[in-house]
């Protein structure tokens, strides 16, 4: 307190001022008479020692009642009478030090302070009143302000910011602060420093000579507490009583280390897909929690086994930290309903220190129902080829297509003709059977081919293409391929040619066509031309 402080000040004022008078008196003592040298029988008479006066010493702040005494200038010429006067100039003479110019006792008319100015030079005259003269040469001399404690030690920062690892082993050094102080570090213990720790203990401590503030607990975790604030006292007098202190904050924050596995909050997950979901649809997300930050954090997640392995993928979401299951192959409820995958959370970024804590991995078993689709039924082969012959009756059944449902549930299924695909409406199908029948009558020669597309349908529908081809009969006569016009010499010899005939169908045989040329009979009896069948078509 200011109260302790200042009578700490006086008590060593009240020590000065009697060292200083024993200094004086001893000066005053010593000896001037004469001397008599008891070998040679001469009087011998001593040096002429001009000034008397030592280095004077002056306490700082002082705050006595009385003007602070410093000392006294006397010369061995000076008889007592009063016939010198004192003269004292040099840093603050008249104004901080005031002289009696009959005794030459010297006393400070204000409080000094050591930290402002140190020491005073001053320059002293004896001179003598009646003549004027100097009995002694101007001569320097010394005031030199001692140090009280009147400092207290200050931090060079108010507030200091440091950072450590977590986990970091007793005695890891974190930051040094430092204090300065004021006062006379030459002097007694005044600037003497002392460093404690007044908060943040057990978890730090402090050397006390150097500032620097180490770890004092092992196992220091983050994620337990990450922010620590720590105060530090800087003592002079060497940390005895009565010493004075200043203080200083220090923020200390634990930076992250991997000391933490990841770790899968529930050891099961439940997902369903539609069987009809494409490959690389998400199903889901799962996350390992994972209480360290940054790169110490990050996951990579993998399906180490089950049946869905080769079905479903996982991929890592970098951003959250998630793993995302995705279909990698079409799905089919018919033929499984039920997947079972087992999942693996690995950090990506591994600290040796701390591979004992490990495994820094978990598992989970994610399973996966695959929903059931509606799915339009399925013909039983890609296409239909249908014959039929062109003089097929109308009503007469040419064929069946057939369909079944995919779903377990085995709907009815429903057949129909594409309209768009026989808008002359020449076929038709049972709905309940997908057997196709004739509604008019068919022409190869008009129209050898029908495509046609068959629906099959139940909740959604599916279509086939169904090709009927029209087989040719024997409905045509032969026709000769064209009008013949023949012109013979009247002069031609018998069997001689004079001409070639040939004849066209319009049926289509699978062999091709035979034909067999004769003339007509009512022209044959006494002909004058006849006709030779080659065995082929002309």
């Amino acid at each position: 307190t200011a109260l302790r402080k200042q009578d700490y000040c006086n008590l060593l004022i009240y020590i000065y001022f009697f060292s200083i008078l024993c200094m004086l008196h001893a000066v005053h003592m010593m000896p001037s008479q004469k001397r008599t040298n008891k070998h040679s029988q001469k009087t011998l008479h001593r040096t002429k020692r001009g000034w008397m006066w030592n280095q004077f010493f002056l306490l700082e702040e002082y705050t006595g009642p009385d003007t602070q005494y410093v000392g006294k200038l006397h010369t061995d010429q000076d008889k007592g009478d009063g016939n010198l006067k004192y003269i004292l100039t040099g840093d603050g003479a008249g104004s901080l030090f005031i002289i009696d110019e009959n005794t030459g006792d010297i006393h400070a008319a204000k409080k000094l302070d050591r930290e402002e100015k140190s020491l005073y030079v001053l320059r002293a005259k004896a001179i003598d009143r009646k003549t004027g003269r100097q009995v002694e040469p101007e001569s320097e001399f010394i005031i030199k302000i001692h140090d009280i404690n009147d400092n207290e030690p200050k931090f060079t920062k108010d507030m200091y910011t440091a950072s450590i690892p977590e986990m970091s082993g007793v005695g890891t050094s974190v930051i040094q602060v430092t204090a300065t102080d004021a006062d006379d570090a030459n002097y007694g213990n005044s600037a003497k420093v002392v460093y404690s720790i007044l908060q943040g203990q057990p978890y730090f401590s402090v050397d006390p000579e150097t500032g620097i503030i180490k770890t004092a607990l092992p196992d220091m975790s983050r994620e337990n507490r990450e922010q620590y604030q720590v105060v530090i006292q800087a003592k002079d007098m060497g940390g005895q009583m009565g010493g004075l202190s200043g203080t200083t904050t220090v923020n200390i924050t634990l930076t992250d280390v991997n000391d933490n596995p990841p770790r899968f909050p529930q050891s099961t997950y439940q997902f369903s897909s539609p069987e009809s979901a494409p490959p690389g649809t998400p199903l889901g997300r799962i996350k390992a929690n994972d209480p360290d930050l940054g790169e110490n954090a990050e996951i990579e997640y993998s399906i180490s086994n089950g049946d869905g392995s080769d079905m479903f993928d996982i991929i890592t979401d970098k951003d959250t930290q998630e793993g995302i299951i995705t279909v990698k192959k079409q799905l089919d409820f018919e033929n499984k309903m039920l997947y079972t995958l087992r999942v693996e959370a690995t950090n990506t970024h591994l600290d040796p220190r701390f591979l004992q804590l490990g495994p820094f991995k978990d598992t989970a078993l994610v399973k996966i129902s695959v929903e059931d689709i509606d799915e339009p039924p399925v013909f039983n082969r890609p296409s239909y080829l249908i014959e039929v012959d062109e003089d097929a009756k109308e009503g007469s059944i040419i064929g069946q297509v057939v369909a079944q449902d995919p779903d377990v549930t085995k709907n009815t299924i429903k057949y129909s003709v594409d309209r768009h695909t026989d808008l002359d409406r020449i076929f038709n199908i049972y709905s309940g059977n997908g057997s196709l029948f004739i509604s008019k009558p068919l022409d190869r020669e008009e129209t050898p081919w029908h495509n046609i597309t068959v629906i099959a349908t139940e909740i959604s529908n599916s279509q086939i293409p169904v090709f009927i081809r029209i087989l040719d009969i024997n409905d045509h006569a032969p026709e000769f391929a064209k009008y013949y016009e023949t012109f013979v010499c009247e002069n031609a010899k018998a069997g001689q040619l004079i001409q070639t005939v040939s004849a066209v169908d319009k049926d289509e045989p699978p062999r091709g066509h035979k034909f067999f040329f004769e003339l007509v009979p009512e022209f044959a009896v006494h002909p004058n031309f006849s006709i030779v069948d080659n065995k082929g078509n002309c």
